[in-house]
């Protein structure tokens, strides 16, 4: 089985386009989605419908539960009916996958964003923060940042990146950025081999220009300048 693990699409409905054509080109027939899907200041109604359509396993992120508390990106009843029925943490076959940690929809699992940089986690620390979690694969998004992690108990833990937000500036719990430095779309492929989960991550171009235009329209050049290079600052 050829699985794709998407996150943090942030109503960017032109890179999910090209994420998922890439995904099925490279054989996947299954699709995880790690949360965060629609808000943003792009297209939450069509980002909404294609993913709706993928049928894919999706998981509630902290700005899927923004939006289901009245904020973020105004979205359409059956769109919020479609969100209120993601679960905060779910499981598919062997694999675990949950948005940010198994407790809390806004900590890095992987990472730990700070007003300094991103820190990596070390392999003792994320262990711990997966106590109780008993998986061979388990899957975190939130941070936007790419990374797999082997832990000294033989887990994987992976974070695909963000398909949708290459850069962004967040104030909880105190001010960080986080700027990947490339527009591309960011997602991964696990697949079992052997009788293990083997993963890649891929980087796809898009339109990303349009998308920036967009942002610029709707009146948010921070996502304009995030669009367009991978940077806010």
């Amino acid at each position: 089985m050829t699985v794709a693990v998407i996150s943090d699409v942030h109503g960017n409905a032109w890179a999910l386009d090209a994420v998922l054509a890439d995904a099925r080109a490279r054989g996947a027939t299954a699709f995880l989605d790690l949360g965060d899907t629609l808000d943003g200041p792009l297209d939450p109604a069509g980002t909404a419908e294609r993913l709706m359509a993928l049928g894919a396993l999706t998981v509630r992120g902290n700005h899927d539960r923004l939006m289901l508390e009245g904020g973020g990106a105004p979205i359409r009843p059956e769109h919020r009916d479609w969100i209120a029925s993601f679960p905060f943490i779910a499981q598919h076959e062997d694999i675990v996958l949950f948005h940010a940690t198994p407790q809390d929809d806004m900590p890095g699992l992987l990472d730990d964003p700070a007003p300094d940089g991103t820190p990596q986690r070390d392999a003792e620390e994320v262990a711990a923060l997966l106590d109780g979690i008993d998986a061979a694969l388990i899957l975190c998004g939130h941070t936007h940042v790419p990374r797999l992690l082997e832990l000294p108990d033989g887990r994987w833990v992976l974070n695909p990146g963000s398909v949708g937000l290459q850069a962004y500036v967040d104030d909880e719990p105190e001010r960080y950025v986080v700027e990947r430095g490339t527009p591309d779309a960011n997602y991964a492929i696990v697949e079992r081999v052997a009788g293990a989960w083997r993963s890649s991550q891929h980087a796809v171009p898009y339109d990303h220009r349009a998308m920036a235009a967009l942002a610029q329209r709707n009146g948010r050049p921070d996502w304009q300048r995030a669009l367009l290079s991978g940077y806010v600052t």
